[in-house]
């Protein structure tokens, strides 16, 4: 199968490209930004060693469903998809926090609370929670942005305030725009009998001073999904909810001796294994926009997307 590992395009008026986990992002005049989705896996803030086919289209296709679907909520960066592994939007100054919401206490949330804490980014959770309850009201949990592949570290709304990593001003829009992205999120789950677990978003400032909504949202990358239907049932059973996100990849992971940890080896991941993994993304394609999934021509997907670049950026 032919996936995509790196990128290594030239386009006109490139001025630089970052390379981040999973996408890679060509800066063109200080004033486009190309971003191309990869096949790549991370998970412990690791790249895995192999890649999962079409992963990339279906994050860049999911997350271009869902800008479209709220961008009469939050204004956006993209501009069009010329491709299926490409989204191309306005250039913005990134916000150095992720704006992490949660409607449930899974995955991080959970660890930090069974481990006995009860607070998270400044945020009280309540007591007697079980894993995977819902929160009586969706907690914004930030977090810092990583340079250079480390660890995304937790922060409270007082410490970025007062550390100025974002003026107070401007805090108080992210979090509005937060809370408004996790409601339409969570009704848009809701019409295809999912419920939106948790999520993160990512904004930037234009250079006229205009906040955007930047990079993917609602994607197996950036969300958890639980299937609402016998959501209550395993609740009450304390079975393990069905879910459609990332955290399969990171349980199994688990299981096999791995948390990116320090002389920890990433297990093997077989051909059947990537092939489950490719399986379950597509599912999740699937589920939330109630489309089906249109695999891209893979027999060149460098020259496919070349192309389709430089068709979109000559005309504007």
């Amino acid at each position: 199968m032919n996936t995509i590992n790196d990128t290594n395009f030239n386009f006109p008026k490139q001025k630089s490209v970052y390379k981040g986990k999973v996408r890679e992002v060509y800066n063109i005049n200080d004033e486009l930004l190309v971003m191309i989705a990869s096949d790549r896996l991370s998970a412990f803030d690791i790249i895995m060693p192999k890649q999962i086919p079409f992963k990339g289209q279906i994050l860049n296709q999911i997350a271009a469903y869902m800008l479209n679907e709220t961008k009469d909520l939050v204004p956006n960066w993209l501009m069009d998809c010329p491709d299926p592994n490409v989204a191309i939007g306005h250039l913005a100054s990134p916000f150095k926090v992720e704006m992490v919401i949660r409607g449930y206490i899974s995955g991080h949330a959970w660890r930090e609370y069974r481990d006995g804490k009860r607070e998270i980014c400044g945020v009280k959770m309540p007591d007697g929670m079980k894993e995977n309850d819902k929160f009586p009201e969706p907690i914004i949990t930030p977090s810092t942005k990583a340079d250079g592949g480390s660890h995304d570290e937790d922060i409270s709304r007082e410490e970025i305030i007062s550390q100025g990593i974002v003026s107070k001003e401007d805090y108080l829009v992210l979090e509005d725009y937060t809370r408004k992205l996790f409601q339409r999120g969570t009704e848009i789950a809701a019409k295809r009998d999912l419920l939106l677990v948790d999520t993160k978003y990512e904004f930037g400032k234009t250079k006229d001073g205009k906040i955007v909504l930047i990079d993917e949202i609602h994607t197996p990358d950036s969300s958890r999904y639980f299937y609402r239907e016998g959501y209550q049932k395993r609740q009450d059973r304390d079975e393990a909810q069905k879910q459609l996100s990332k955290e399969f990849v990171r349980q199994w992971l688990i299981k096999n001796g791995f948390q990116g940890k320090e002389g920890q080896e990433v297990p093997e991941m077989t051909d059947k294994k990537i092939n489950e993994i490719s399986n379950r993304y597509i599912e999740l394609y699937e589920q939330i926009t109630g489309k089906e999934f249109e695999k891209a021509d893979v027999s060149d997907v460098s020259d496919r997307i070349e192309k389709n670049v430089l068709k979109f950026l000559n005309k504007v």
